[in-house]
């Protein structure tokens, strides 16, 4: 296929020069309308090419010309037998994969360690869980991958389970073995349905993970703007071979997606492609050259720690993205959290995101060798000026799985009450309590308090940490089922 052409940018390239007499949606009307300060930072060409549904233009929701075209082009380059663009994000992919694959009471069998959107889906799709928790590394305080072995006994225990989501590879890079888990999904006559939101740039370079639609995934999501060059809120939604039901999709992705699709979001899906087309094996090798590099050279300093592949074969972790840099301080004394901290307020410089013991860095295709030269200086000024901190603990226990009271659909809708936090012990929660990033759900709707899951919880407050789906942000009352329905 042409992979060279752009067909949606070129769509609404083609609509700003017609430049036709305007009585649409959008009220800006070109840049006419717009803020005058937004104007000046942003430019005028990001309003002309924010636009509606025309003849030109196309419909994401009914394509026939420009957005069937790209779709088209991007499942060639994936190696798809569809794709949807997607500008709800992930989410919205997470939840159209879900309410396609999976009936109201039919079970699926869910990961762990999967974002909260999957357990949104949950609730509207009013499926039944089975939860698999993926091995732990406890060194790290990360979750590990989803064994095979224990997907197969789970099936064997709940035959009737349509449906398997996992998230290949999650925010460390940590990748399942995601063929061996197709293998028994297809076995057991279920759909496999892959997370990979991460991973998009994992189809550019045989060093990294294989892809999932290679492996036999069903179903997978991609988020182009976290490894590529997409705006934030920009993915895909790839569809293999003949499991999953076509239509069934495109009436749950019209549910989850906004009638008033971002022309501005599919042109940047739409370039994101092409440049990959073009380029995704360099752009990736460069990546990959400069995380190694930075993996080296923070291996070197004393006191830190960068994880490498040395992880493969532990905890189900089949294969890790080195485009990951997984960094902990410990021996220095410093969490994760506080590292994050030092790098910003101090040095200038963000990182993604930030646990109890490590940070993590993404390296793509875009970033310096300066980026990395100041990354890793930082890091070696921190070293010496902590290096007589006492280091942490030798290891950080993860949360097991949380005993299911209900299902998320029921506990969503059940009648509920605002108790002291010291009380939760034995209670069933009626929010989705999660550590963001990474958004995992450490407690879900409908589950049971434990003291290991609120010892937790306050840890991870305590050490720093951002927690996402409390309705009493200090923690001193949480919002549970009321027994008395």
């Amino acid at each position: 296929m042409e992979q060279n052409r752009a067909p949606i940018f070129e769509a609404v390239m083609k609509y700003a020069d017609l430049r036709p007499a305007y009585f649409c949606v959008p009220g800006h009307r070109y840049e006419n309308g717009a803020d005058t300060q937004f104007r000046s930072f942003a430019g005028d060409n990001i309003f002309k090419i924010d636009l509606t549904e025309t003849l030109i233009t196309d419909d994401l929701h009914c394509p026939v010309g420009a957005i069937k075209e790209a779709q088209e082009l991007a499942a060639d380059l994936w190696g798809a037998d569809h794709t949807f663009f997607l500008v709800n994000g992930s989410t919205c992919g997470n939840e159209a994969m879900i309410l396609s694959a999976v009936k109201p009471g039919e079970k699926i069998m869910i990961a762990g360690n999967c974002h909260k959107s999957v357990y949104n889906a949950l609730i509207l799709s009013g499926t039944d869980p089975v939860y698999i928790m993926p091995g732990a590394v406890h060194d790290w305080g990360i979750s590990g991958g989803v064994s095979p072995v224990e997907v197969e006994r789970l099936f064997q225990q709940y035959p009737d389970c349509k449906a398997m989501l996992v998230t290949s590879p999650d925010y460390y890079g940590i990748v399942s073995d995601i063929r061996s888990l197709a293998e028994i999904c297809h076995r057991h006559g279920a759909l496999l349905l892959v997370d990979e939101a991460h991973g998009p740039h994992c189809y550019f370079s045989e060093k990294l993970p294989e892809g999932a639609l290679r492996c036999g995934a069903d179903m997978c999501v991609q988020s182009l703007h976290k490894t590529a060059g997409a705006l934030t809120q920009s993915s895909l939604l790839h569809v293999k071979g003949s499991l999953a039901d076509i239509e069934m999709l495109r009436s749950s992705l019209q549910i989850v997606q906004s009638s008033s699709p971002s022309y501005i979001l599919m042109s940047s899906l739409d370039t994101a492609r092409r440049d990959l087309a073009l380029h995704g094996a360099e752009m990736t090798e460069h990546a990959l050259e400069l995380a190694c590099s930075a993996r080296n050279m923070i291996n070197s300093i004393p006191g830190l720690q960068c994880a490498d592949r040395e992880l493969e074969g532990n905890a189900a972790i089949f294969r890790i993205d080195e485009t990951r840099l997984i960094i902990s301080a410990s021996g220095l004394g410093l969490t994760g959290f506080g590292l994050k901290a030092v790098l910003l307020e101090r040095y200038n410089v963000e990182v993604e995101m930030a646990d109890s013991r490590s940070i993590v860095a993404i390296v793509t295709y875009a970033n310096t060798r300066d980026d990395i030269e100041k990354l890793v200086s930082a890091l070696r000024n921190i070293a010496e000026e902590y290096s007589d901190g006492r280091p942490l603990a030798e290891s950080t226990v993860l949360p097991g799985q949380a005993v299911c009271a209900m299902t998320p659909r029921e506990a969503f809708f059940a009648k509920k009450k605002i108790i002291l936090w010291s009380e939760a012990k034995g209670c069933v929660s009626a929010e989705m309590i999660a550590p963001y990033p990474p958004g995992i759900p450490v407690i879900r709707p409908g589950e049971i308090f434990t003291d290991e899951i609120l010892d937790h919880l306050k840890h991870v407050r305590a050490s720093g940490g951002y927690i996402h789906g409390l309705s009493d942000d200090t923690m001193e009352t949480v919002t549970v089922i009321d027994p008395q329905q």
